[in-house]
């Protein structure tokens, strides 16, 4: 609207842009649009960019096959990569993204990137509680009563 108030007071196209920090061609489209339908056509713009290439049916579908996993499409561990989402999403839609924009799709439908954990199938979760809470606790320096200084050169912060 701003911009519309500036043109119809005859500053030029130029100085708009400069002045609201737009490009050109935006303030081009704005009073071409002013000029056909007024204020009120500006108050209607349209979506700015690029249309998505994949609808919101095609990103349910996406989105589904991703919470079935990796193993359902016949990949041996349990892991997306963008590799693998970049694939699936070819197959499933027949649209072509590269790895990075991947990434963008999978943020948009609230997934996050996550590494496994990696703990040990032999893992014995009792077993540690109990050095936590036993053996840890006995082992850990702590310093004297006295007051005597930290054997480091360093001094205690």
């Amino acid at each position: 609207m701003t911009a519309a108030e500036l043109l119809k007071q005859g500053v030029s196209q130029s100085e708009v842009a400069r002045r609201l920090g737009v490009h050109r061609q935006s303030v081009i489209r704005w009073a071409r649009q002013l000029a056909q339908s007024g204020r009120a056509g500006l108050k209607q713009a349209g979506r700015a960019g690029r249309k998505p290439k994949l609808s919101a049916s095609q990103l349910r579908k996406i989105e589904q096959a991703l919470r079935r996993g990796p193993e359902a499409l016949g990949y041996a561990s349990g892991l997306w990569s963008a590799g693998r989402v970049r694939e699936l999403i070819e197959h499933q839609c027949g649209v072509r993204y590269h790895e990075a924009h991947v990434w963008r799709i999978l943020r948009q439908l609230g997934w996050s990137c996550q590494r496994p954990t990696g703990r040990a199938l032999e893992r014995d979760e009792e077993a540690i509680r109990y050095w936590k809470r036993v053996r840890w606790p006995r082992l850990k320096k702590k310093r004297s009563a006295s007051g005597a200084p930290w054997s480091s050169s360093m001094k205690a912060g």
